[in-house]
């Protein structure tokens, strides 16, 4: 408590790492208790504490009556679990495929040496002790758990390359060729309208004014935009009716 009170007064470098020390044990302990539900090394994970414990030391008030090691635990195991969240993937892999990729990297390095060449599937699995098909399925998932961006290319052409985005079917396409269509069509209907009648459709139904705003721009009273918007969309009706049929 000394050492925290000297340290808020005059946060030195020194302080601080003597601090650490002190408290590396918190550290050890969270490690410890995380590191048997993941597959992340252990020394990952401590080195990950250290930095939740410098913000808790950074962040205690000795001057409140806290204990020290309530304050720095939330720190330490939020800066852990913050860190696996990080590195965690979309697909949540099977523990034991996740174990089993560790010992296979392991596993590799070890026949390398003894092969003096890369091993093949069937050897890995053989020294794991388990089935081809095995190895085969945890391997694929894990090297497959990982997003791929959309702005990824996908062909060597480096000037207008082919992303991935590119390259997905799009459900919205049919409805976009539609719409257009029939905004096409219904741009073609209109032109045969009288002029204020294709102006009052315009301005109530496409720029969305108000009747009396429109009648304001075409010159005539909100009424006769009332009368024109019917007789315009009886006329559109009429003129597309064949087109649907």
């Amino acid at each position: 408590m000394e050492l925290l009170v000297a340290y808020s007064r005059n946060p030195t470098l020194s302080l601080r790492n003597k601090l650490v020390e002190l408290n590396i044990g918190l550290v050890r302990k969270v490690a410890h208790q995380i590191s048997r539900q993941c597959a992340e090394p252990y020394e990952d994970l401590e080195q990950t504490g250290c930095l939740g414990l410098i913000r808790a030391i950074e962040r205690f008030d000795p001057h409140q009556g806290n204990a020290f090691s309530s304050f720095a635990l939330p720190y330490i195991r939020g800066e852990i679990l913050h860190y696996l969240r990080d590195k965690s993937s979309v697909l949540r892999i099977p523990r034991r495929w996740q174990e089993l990729r560790a010992k296979g990297q392991k596993a590799r390095k070890h026949l390398i040496v003894q092969l003096g060449r890369m091993p093949k599937d069937v050897e890995i699995a053989r020294e794991l002790g388990i089935s081809l098909q095995e190895w085969r399925d945890c391997r694929t998932a894990t090297e497959n758990r990982r997003l791929l961006s959309l702005d990824a290319p996908v062909t060597p052409v480096m000037d207008e390359p082919l992303t991935l985005a590119d390259s997905l079917p799009d459900p919205d396409c049919a409805t976009r060729k539609n719409l257009e269509e029939s905004r096409l069509q219904l741009q073609s209907m209109m032109s045969v309208l009288e002029e204020k009648t294709q102006a009052a459709i315009s301005f109530v139904f496409l720029q969305e004014l108000s009747r009396k705003e429109a009648a304001k721009r075409i010159g005539i009273s909100p009424m006769t935009v009332t009368r024109h918007l019917n007789k315009g969309m009886n006329q559109l009706v009429s003129l597309m009716q064949p087109q649907a049929a």
